[in-house]
């Protein structure tokens, strides 16, 4: 075979977009689809896109080249069969999105996963996909931070608006 065959060319350029962007991915989930149509592809890929979360089908030959002797090489024992893969920057966002799709399709199976250079099996993606995201999280915890202030205020109003209204009645009774 020509060593710039079009064929060539074009599986060189996605095992280099393939590993720019997993690469810097925090969590890296591998799914089997087992059938699933178009309208079922389309409605992960926008539950996925939603969430931040990248999703490439891909040909196990080649995503084992591209994790080769990587943090993410414990991948290989899932490839096998028709294979998806998510990944995010958020450590739980895949996962998530993951899970839940495969709970409402029975086509798609979340085998295992990566985060960080820890192998993750199915239930252990499973739990992580139970915990919140960082973006609910972040609200979580300035919700935490602002509910303090609002008590404050609320106590330092408190005391202000009883003597105003001891003062009123006051004055009504003297008038």
């Amino acid at each position: 075979m020509d060593k710039h065959s079009p064929n060539r060319l074009a599986k060189e350029k996605m095992v280099s977009e393939v590993d720019t962007e997993i690469k810097d991915s925090e969590i890296v989930v591998v799914s089997q689809q087992l059938g699933l149509n178009a309208d079922q592809t389309r409605a992960l890929r926008v539950a996925m896109r939603k969430e931040g979360v990248g999703l490439k089908v891909v040909k196990n030959t080649l995503i084992k080249h591209v994790i080769s002797g990587t943090r993410l090489s414990g991948l290989e024992k899932f490839l096998h069969g028709p294979t998806m893969i998510a990944y995010s920057k958020d450590p739980v966002a895949a996962a998530k999105v993951s899970v839940e799709f495969s709970k409402k399709n029975d086509k798609f199976k979340v085998v295992g996963g990566v985060m960080g250079d820890k192998v993750m099996e199915e239930a252990q993606i499973k739990m992580l996909a139970s915990l919140p995201s960082l973006d609910q999280l972040r609200a979580t915890l300035i919700g935490l931070l602002q509910a303090p202030a609002t008590k404050v205020a609320g106590v330092l109003q408190a005391p202000a608006g009883q003597l105003a209204r001891v003062l009123s009645a006051r004055s009504r009774q003297e008038a």
